[in-house]
């Protein structure tokens, strides 16, 4: 079932059979359970469920089911995706549960109805099956590590951005357990000043004011390997938060800044980023960083001192974040950065030198030795880099030598099975050892020029 329809048509009445389950109680939605669900729980606005149904009209004719076509319906609850009898009648039911949902034309297409299927004002039926639901994930990733469930909806349609800052409620839990309940206010992308975990902070971005949702949140982005010792949180913790977002301010996008207000605030953000850097945040000062490319990338047209000032902070946040993903073992996007440090810098040495490590980390030696050679171009001092390629240098003659043994094992396994099958039938290999003379004989001189061209490259293998 797709989009609501909505309808101001007066009360009709529906089955006798169902109690009314709308949230106004007008009658609009009847509920028949035909058979139980289990446990206590119901799906919550934002949760993705999972149903079968089957759609009829109140003659009994059968308009739609995705049982008819073998596969589950899934869509959003309270998100609007489907007719307002779903998002309210799906909403009271229990993993399991099979019900009977009578709803009147408003609460279903309207006066409009669905051509062909469905008439104008048609009271629809439906027999739908709730097999499962999970909640909204909001992980940058899309890895499921932040899902929420909306217990309270929001008002209006802004919500915060990274700089805004907010007043909220939260109460954490691990193991059911109440680890912290309390009122904070804070920047956003700063919780970590006040002992709020990214998974919260990442999570208010997508709330409204007034929104109160349950977050399950996965380790990663809640206590870490650390754990939380003074909350009694184990390394490797998952944790459940109620938050609850009562104020914010957004803060101001870059398109509503001017140039000194951009340069300003980079300058700003930059110095949060090194003191994230220095106490090891890694992950939070590439986002710190990642801003002032945000604030100046596309500012191309100043000139003079605004112009050098814009370089050189661009240039910093490009080989810090660098440096970041360097720390945290992503020599990829620590490429990707020096990559751009070095589009706007080409002689930069820190440019070369990571990537140059980066490149190494990978095992991709030669592209290593390239960069730390041109780090000895600008600096032929730099003792660092000529033990970069000492090693990497090492690392090609170790791979060569490694596979240098593995080609002198195959050929000696082959070596043995030929003088394996000689063994056991001499006969067949005096006859293919005339065969390969007499193929020598035809070509006039192939195995002496066969020897020939091999030559050199054994020498250079030796």
């Amino acid at each position: 079932m797709e989009s609501e329809t909505k309808c101001n048509s007066a009360p009709s009445e529906l089955s006798p059979n169902g109690v009314d389950i709308t949230k106004s109680q007008d009658g609009g939605v009847l509920k028949e359970i035909k058979k139980e669900g289990s446990g206590d729980e119901h799906p919550l606005d934002g949760n993705k469920v999972i149903v079968h149904y089957t759609g009829t009209l109140p003659d009994g004719s059968k308009f739609d089911s995705s049982r008819d076509r073998g596969e589950k319906f899934t869509f959003d609850l309270g998100k609007g995706n489907v007719i307002k009898a779903w998002d309210e009648g799906v909403a009271t039911m229990k993993r399991g549960e099979v019900a009977v949902l009578t709803c009147r034309s408003d609460y279903a297409y309207g006066p409009s109805g669905h051509p062909p299927k469905i008439p104008p004002d048609a009271t629809l039926i439906f027999e739908v099956e709730l097999f499962d639901w999970k909640g909204e994930d909001l992980s940058t990733d899309k890895d499921e590590s932040i899902i929420r469930s909306i217990l309270q909806k929001g008002e209006g349609y802004n919500k915060p951005n990274e700089g805004a800052t907010v007043k909220v409620h939260i109460t954490g839990k691990y193991n059911s357990e109440i680890i912290e309940d309390r009122d904070v206010e804070f920047v956003l992308g700063e919780g970590y000043e006040q002992g709020v975990i990214e998974g919260v902070e990442t999570a208010l971005t997508k709330f409204l004011k007034g929104e109160r949702s349950r977050l399950n949140i996965k380790a990663a982005v809640a206590f870490g390997k650390e754990g939380c010792p003074e909350k009694k949180v184990p390394a490797n913790a998952d944790v459940v938060y109620e938050v609850e977002l009562k104020e914010f301010e957004k803060a101001k996008e870059s398109w509503e800044m001017d140039t000194e207000e951009k340069l300003s605030q980079s300058e700003i953000v930059k110095g949060k980023g090194t003191n994230l850097f220095k106490a090891g945040k890694f992950k939070q000062a590439v986002k710190y960083y990642q801003k002032v490319v945000d604030y100046l990338e596309y500012e191309t047209s100043l000139e003079g001192d605004d112009a050098d000032k814009r370089k050189a902070l661009m240039l910093a946040a490009h080989l810090n974040m660098a440096q970041c993903q360097l720390k945290l073992q992503d020599n990829v996007a620590a490429c990707e950065q020096c990559d751009k440090a070095l589009e706007l810098d080409s002689d930069n040495e820190k440019g070369h030198f990571r990537r140059g490590q980066a490149h190494l980390n990978k095992k991709d030696y030669e592209d290593a030795i390239a960069d730390f050679k041109a780090v000895l171009a600008v600096d032929p001092s730099n003792k660092a880099a000529r033990n970069q390629i000492t090693i990497a240098s090492q690392k090609i003659k170790q791979d060569k030598e490694k596979e240098k043994k593995t080609y002198a094992g195959m050929f000696q396994k082959f070596a043995d099975i030929d003088s394996k099958k000689e063994k056991e039938n001499p006969v067949a290999k005096e006859n293919e050892k005339n065969a390969d003379n007499s193929m020598d004989e035809d070509s006039g001189s192939g195995s002496d020029a066969m020897e020939s061209e091999t030559a050199p490259s054994e020498e250079v293998n030796a």
